[in-house]
């Protein structure tokens, strides 16, 4: 069995790692070479930057912060926020970045994912879906649904989560990074079933984010979630929980671990 990955998340914004609640509501939480040097040093298995006014202000990353985390990251770094085209995605990768993360450009044009997966390979494209859950009212019997959003949580699509992942595979996208907004910076733990019901549709794996609070978070949406990968922000920046403890944890649990110590 494949060693599941932990990720750290640094939201940027401003140049600065901040964090809030269903993506509203954000607090500092440090500078994003200085975080990332922590994490390189502390067995994080990956770093995801993403720059999460860049869509939102019509802007491309900030190459200069993407450098700067690079410098000092020794391990993969996947960068996202503001990437619209085949060009976008060169300045990132140029800049030192090992994958880029693509959101609402790929829903609007959805070519992008094959454009940047043609050039770069499909290990080098991450499709990041930000979803909410629902139930239809409209059936006898009741069922989760779960409607994707587009710039940073704002914008509902006329899509469905497990749908829009399966056609981001078909179009080359290498991982799905899965991002419950009703989770987000709750600590409440992860939405194993909307991560299950995508995890279980592709054959990519599929990065779990939002809701990471305590280690059995983790665990659970490793084993009940089906992820690949789990992503978290505020239990690693504020060292709630160390990278060391809670792969310790998920190792005890039977979680095939990667440790760098």
């Amino acid at each position: 069995m494949l060693a599941r990955r932990l990720i750290a998340c640094l939201d940027v914004r401003d140049g600065q790692v901040v964090k809030g609640v269903h993506f509203e509501h954000v607090r500092a939480a440090g500078d994003p070479a200085a975080l990332s040097a922590r994490y390189s040093t502390e067995g994080i298995d990956e770093i995801v930057m993403l720059d999460i006014t860049a869509t939102q202000e019509s802007r491309s990353t900030l190459i200069a912060t993407v450098r700067a985390v690079a410098d000092q990251t020794f391990i993969p770094l996947a960068v996202g926020g503001g990437i619209r085209s085949l060009d976008d995605a060169r300045a990132v990768l140029d800049a030192g970045a090992d994958k880029v993360s693509i959101n609402s450009a790929a829903l609007q044009d959805p070519s992008l994912i094959t454009a940047i997966a043609r050039v770069y390979g499909s290990q080098a494209v991450i499709v990041a879906i930000d979803a909410k859950t629902g139930r239809r009212a409209d059936l006898q019997v009741r069922q989760e649904t779960f409607q994707v959003f587009s710039r940073a949580g704002t914008t509902a699509e006329p899509r469905d989560a497990v749908s829009w992942a399966r056609e981001a595979e078909q179009r080359g996208a290498g991982e799905i990074l899965l991002t419950s907004i009703d989770r987000d910076g709750t600590r409440s733990g992860f939405d194993c079933e909307l991560t299950a019901a995508v995890s279980t549709a592709v054959q990519i794996p599929v990065i779990a984010s939002g809701g990471a609070g305590e280690p059995d978070d983790f665990t659970e949406v490793f084993t009940r979630g089906c992820a690949d990968a789990a992503l978290a922000a505020s239990v690693f920046h504020f060292s709630e929980h160390s990278v060391r403890d809670v792969k310790q944890h998920l190792r005890a649990a039977g979680v095939p671990v990667r440790l760098d110590w």
